[in-house]
Order: structure tokens, then sequence, then C-alpha cells
């Protein structure tokens, strides 16, 4: 199933990520109107980007994959959403700024916990694989892991060397690092099928994922003081 882990990794690594960032932000005490800005360009280059670079880059690693069901895939679990997010928030707030306030407030809690729901199902689903396939898994964490380290590193170090503010960098560079794992899996599994490698390749990312930005989290703010010799927020 070598293609098909390949096809999973890249899958994985073209669909920035969307969700997780918001707590990557917050425990870095990133600015909060720069991490929502880089999600919304996040999803405006999924938009229009991902389909077609997930085709390309099938494309070089030889592996066949319909458009209509990229397609299909980003306005399911991007457009859509977008959509509906906007008719809400102008429903609350023809009632005003408050009752706009007051919703976000009570809706908080349930979006990280469908957020975690949705990880406990993956593990659930594809738990038989990942443990009866330990060396499998081992191979598929090393690109995974490289990824974020390295995209975490040199961003982290980039905004450093153009002075930007360490509530903006660390952020950034976690922005840069993660995937949108949803859509990863969901992209997969309709490409290739619920037990293809494709979609263990994307489960796994999120097994390797979680721990290793924790780790970016840590580096972050254990270097905060160093970072800010330079500038600060």
């Amino acid at each position: 199933q070598l293609d098909s882990y390949i096809a999973g990794l890249i899958l994985l690594a073209a669909a920035p990520c969307t969700a997780m960032v918001f707590v990557w932000s917050n425990l870095v005490k990133g600015d909060p109107y720069f991490t929502l800005s880089q999600v919304a360009l996040n999803d405006v280059i999924m938009i229009f980007a991902f389909a077609p670079l997930v085709a390309l880059l099938l494309g070089v690693a030889s592996i066949a994959v319909p458009w209509g069901t990229l397609t299909v895939s980003v306005i399911f679990y991007i457009v859509i959403p977008v959509i509906i997010a906007q008719l809400l928030r102008r429903q609350w707030l023809k009632r005003g700024e408050e009752n706009f306030n007051s919703a976000m407030q009570r809706i908080g809690p349930y979006s990280m916990g469908a957020l975690l729901l949705t990880l406990v199902l993956l593990f659930a689903l594809q738990g038989k694989a990942i443990v009866a396939q330990p060396l499998v898994i081992a191979m598929l964490a090393v690109p995974i892991l490289i990824q974020v380290i390295f995209n975490s590193g040199l961003a982290y170090w980039l905004n450093r060397r153009l002075r930007v503010a360490h509530c903006v960098a660390a952020p950034s560079a976690l922005i840069g690092a993660s995937n949108f794992f949803e859509l990863a899996v969901a992209t997969a599994i309709s490409l290739f099928g619920f037990q293809s490698g494709a979609a263990l390749a994307t489960v796994v990312g999120v097994l390797i994922e979680v721990p290793v930005m924790l780790a970016v989290v840590a580096v972050a703010n254990n270097t905060r003081d160093w970072y800010q010799q330079l500038n600060k927020c």
C-alpha cells in the first residue's frame, strides 16, 4: 500500500489547519486577531488551491484521483461551513453585538467538544490498524515529524530575523506547521476507502502531530524571553 500511504501524507500536508490553531495560539498567548486573519487566509487558500495542489502532487507521485471527489470534499468541508457561519453571524449581529458575543460564548464549549469527539472517533475506528502495524506507523511518523519541526522552526526563526513580535511569531510558526486533519481524513476515505493506507496515514498524522505541536508550544513559551530581546508585543 505504498502509494496509498504516500497519498495520505500528501493529503495531510496539503491542508493548512483552521481549527486547532486557535488552541495552539491561546497556549502561546498569541495575538487573536492575527490568528483569526491567518485562519481566514487558510480557508481561502484551501477553497481555491487544495484540489489543484493535491491533484498535482498525487499526479507527480503517479497516483490518479478524480477531480470531482476532491472538489466535493472542499465544498462539503470548507465552503458550506463557511457559508453557514456567515449566515449565522449576520443573523446574530442583527440582534445586536451583545447578542452575538453571548451566542459565541455559548457555542464555544460545544465546538471544542466536537473537535475532541472527532479525535476520539478517529482513533477508535483506526485503533486496531495502529496497534497491528507499529513499523508502518513509525515510518509514517518520520515525514510528519520532519514537516512539523522544519516548518515551525523555520517560521519562528524567520519571524525573529524580521523582528516580528512574539505574539505573532509563535502562532505563525504553529499555524505553518499544523494541518487540517479533518479534511485530510475525509478526503482520504472518499478517495481510497475507510480501510486504506491513505486513511491510516492521515489518522497517524493526528496521532503524531498533537504531541509534537504541544512540544513546539513548550519551546515557543520557554524561548519567549530570548525572542523578546529583540521584540515585545
